[in-house]
């Protein structure tokens, strides 16, 4: 037992009073509840992901079933690719091309390690295209040029 008595506490909870930003908040959310309780409900299904079909619904079907049933080593492979970009954006300090040029480079070289077929087809592709577009550069710079 103690040897000294106690005050009796009395506490009492006291919420702090809502700002104009929480109170907009909540009338926002109770004005959309409607809607987007609506949204649940009709539009997602909880066994088939649905998209619009002018949204390429067979690109979301393969993709959700791609990634149910990966290939082996998959993941690993996703996680080497996306480390390589968090590299390049740790290397990248400075300017913002260097944000956007390092984590890309080295995402890419990191996917043409796992997929070297695919690589050599995109930059056969990326290929021709810089060519194109550098040739109409030179073609608009040419125009000008002889019309001063």
């Amino acid at each position: 037992l103690s040897l000294y008595s106690s005050p009796a506490r009395e506490t009492k909870y006291v919420e702090n009073p809502q700002t104009q930003l929480e109170e907009g908040v909540s009338r926002l959310r109770h004005v959309m509840e409607p809607y987007t309780a609506w949204c649940q409900t009709e539009l997602i299904d909880s066994n088939n992901i649905k998209a619009d079909s002018s949204l390429g619904s067979d690109f979301f079907s393969e993709s959700y079933e791609f990634l149910q049933n990966p290939p082996a080593g998959f993941y690993p492979r996703l996680g080497v690719i996306g480390f390589a970009g968090i590299v390049g954006l740790f290397l990248a300090r400075g300017s913002k091309i260097k944000k956007l040029v390092y984590p890309a480079g080295l995402m890419g070289i990191g996917a043409s390690m796992y997929y070297p077929q695919q690589a050599v087809a995109v930059a056969k592709v990326a290929g021709t295209q810089v060519y194109d577009w550098s040739l109409q550069g030179y073609i608009a710079v040419e125009s000008l040029w002889k019309d001063n």
